[in-house]
């Protein structure tokens, strides 16, 4: 019986050994026919890390403690930063006062007048008042992350940040029957490159020509033009200047508020601690299509609410430096982490870092919940890939002129749960071909094991 034991007590190490090196050769082979040999891919750079939870062994690794620029693939770790400290539901505001007038803390909560969610606690609270302060001491930040494009200021993908987010930061314009329209309060429109003529002062409407057009925002002032010789769009967002003026006018027009006043005083705020907390969505709603459509704005401005809520205070530096000195203290290789959503090129990661907090987040959310945030095959950013058997890949995304990420989670044939991450620099091809070479990596793993 003893000798029975000692077998069992060696021999199924030994076989879980073989298999382990069985799997890393095999998926080595498949990786060398299908992926490091791709066209798209061999004059680039690229890191995979594969791993199994339940034994806790990496199945396959290449460059994987390499640092490589992850894109949207960061947003991975701003989603674990709002499910760590923004609980079940949203601080929408805080807010203290009298009958008459009321002083309003912001949270940095992007779902404020925010045609995505129809429910406004905070907008219903404040249509009952007159005069609205609105004490700005807790934003130390800036509008526009380290490391962005300053000349994308004009892509919705690069809304700026900002403390009291409204209309989710951009003005909407929509052409409908020849009609110019704007949502989001009345605009500054100012006649624009080869325009047929003047769209006037604080007018939300305009007889357009065209099918399509397109509207270009000057660079440091919230004036918008009408350029017909880029005409592109049936409907465009566009981001604003997110300065405390501009977005006082697009509260007092909405609400019907008599006076909008911004301010900061040079020491905390007493009425800050006994401030009525206003709560407006579960936090969920905003992670989901965070993740399903990798909504830069959200990621932002979720990584922003963890700070606030958890420091004190909005400052993304110091959030991302709390976090890596104390809740992902652990992670294999630190990063050089600088923004919330990735557009940064600064940005730099380890396939195992990745690996590290998709199996992080699994352990302390759940998997149920995870994988409801995670777009899977045929959804989302994975809407044109791994259609086959869907259900089988919930994965984060990332794109960046020559360079794209994928990282998540892998179910097998044979019901083994994987977590992966491929991340892929430096190519000078479309990020299609990249995608695709990926996907039959990826199939090839879930159809063998």
């Amino acid at each position: 019986m003893r000798g029975q034991k000692l077998f069992h007590f060696l021999f199924l190490p030994f076989c879980f050994l073989l298999f382990s090196c069985s799997v890393t050769k095999q998926i080595s082979r498949q990786a060398d026919t299908v992926l490091l040999k791709d066209s798209a891919i061999r004059q680039g750079h690229i890191g995979i890390s594969i791993y199994e939870p339940a034994t806790g062994k990496y199945w396959y690794e290449h460059n994987a403690t390499h640092y490589f620029i992850p894109a949207s693939n960061t947003k991975l770790f701003s989603l674990y930063a709002g499910l760590k400290y923004l609980g079940d539901s949203l601080i929408g505001a805080r807010i203290s006062g009298d009958k008459n007038t009321i002083t309003l803390y912001p949270s940095g909560d992007p779902t404020f007048l925010n045609p995505e969610f129809t429910f406004q606690p905070v907008a219903g609270k404040l249509k009952s008042y007159k005069n609205i302060s609105v004490n700005n001491n807790t934003w130390l930040s800036e509008s526009k992350g380290y490391g962005w494009a300053w000349d994308d200021y004009n892509e919705a993908y690069m809304t700026e940040r900002s403390s009291f987010p409204i209309y989710n930061n951009v003005i909407r314009f929509l052409l409908k029957n020849n009609t110019l329209l704007t949502t989001g309060g009345p605009v500054n429109m100012m006649p624009g490159k080869q325009a047929d003529s003047t769209i006037g002062f604080d007018l939300d409407a305009h007889t357009v020509a065209s099918t399509k057009f397109f509207i270009e925002r000057s660079y440091g002032r919230n004036d918008f033009y009408l350029n017909n010789a880029n005409a592109s769009f049936k409907e465009q967002s566009v981001p604003f200047i997110t300065d405390a003026e501009f977005i006082a006018d697009l509260l007092k027009d909405t609400l019907k508020l008599e006076d909008v006043f911004f301010f900061r005083s040079d020491r905390k705020d007493p009425d800050y601690a006994k401030a009525t907390v206003i709560r407006s969505q579960p936090v969920d709603s905003l992670f989901r299509p965070m993740m399903y459509r990798s909504d830069n704005f959200y990621a932002e401005q979720t990584l922003l609410m963890a700070s606030n809520e958890h420091l004190g205070f909005m400052n993304e530096a110091r959030m991302i430096d709390t976090l890596l000195k104390q809740d992902l203290k652990d992670i294999p290789q630190k990063p050089k982490w600088v923004d919330g959503s990735g557009l940064s090129r600064y940005n730099l990661f380890t396939p195992q870092s990745f690996v590290y907090i998709l199996n992080k987040m699994k352990n302390e959310f759940g998997w149920e919940r995870i994988k409801n945030l995670l777009p899977t095959g045929g959804k989302g950013t994975l809407a044109s890939y791994y259609k086959k058997d869907s259900a089988f890949i919930y994965a984060k995304t990332g794109t960046l002129s020559n360079n794209c990420s994928l990282s998540g989670y892998l179910i097998t044939r044979k019901g083994k749960l994987l977590i992966f991450s491929v991340l892929t620099n430096n190519y000078p091809t479309g990020a299609t071909p990249v995608r695709r070479a990926v996907e039959r990596f990826l199939s090839g793993i879930r159809e063998k094991y």
